[in-house]
């Protein structure tokens, strides 16, 4: 059932992302929705094949900036041990620069611990496929909360 729901979820993702007929938006849509497919089946080789090999992941943790290598390390023993993640995209923003090989990405996902996220980031297109460069992965904060939460973590 969970996987027919993110099949589905990722499908009406592409939908409302990719107008009919923009191949360029379909083709980072689909790098992006990969990505999530492939941590949400622990699928190392896959999911570190869509990024670039300069890329870096931004995690929810401000001490989580990781060069891909490191992240490699970090994502792999738990890729290795079948532990993956699951994000599934309800909503996503692109833009794309004028020569049309980067891409500007925002996109609101569910997860089923932590609720509403965001993911945001880059795309480049290397040799004809999209590629993350960079994945920011968040977890938005209601205005009437922040100052609480601020509170929190300053107090840590």
């Amino acid at each position: 059932m969970a996987l027919t729901t993110f099949i589905l979820s990722a499908f009406l993702g592409v939908c409302a992302a990719a107008p009919a007929g923009d191949s360029q938006a379909l083709g980072a849509v689909r790098t992006l929705d990969a990505l999530h497919e492939a941590a949400s089946k622990a699928d190392g080789p896959r999911y570190f094949s869509l990024f670039t090999e300069d890329a870096v992941f931004l995690g929810t943790d401000a001490a989580e900036r990781w060069p891909i290598s490191q992240f490699k390390e970090y994502a792999g023993k738990r890729f290795a041990a079948g532990k993956g993640w699951t994000y599934v995209p309800k909503e996503r923003h692109l833009s794309f620069s004028p020569r049309g090989d980067t891409a500007w990405f925002d996109e609101t996902l569910e997860n089923e611990k932590y609720g509403l996220c965001r993911g945001s980031g880059v795309l480049r297109k290397i040799k004809g496929e999209w590629k993350v460069a960079q994945y920011n992965l968040t977890v938005p904060i209601p205005n009437d909360l922040l100052e609480k939460v601020v509170g929190m973590i300053r107090g840590q």
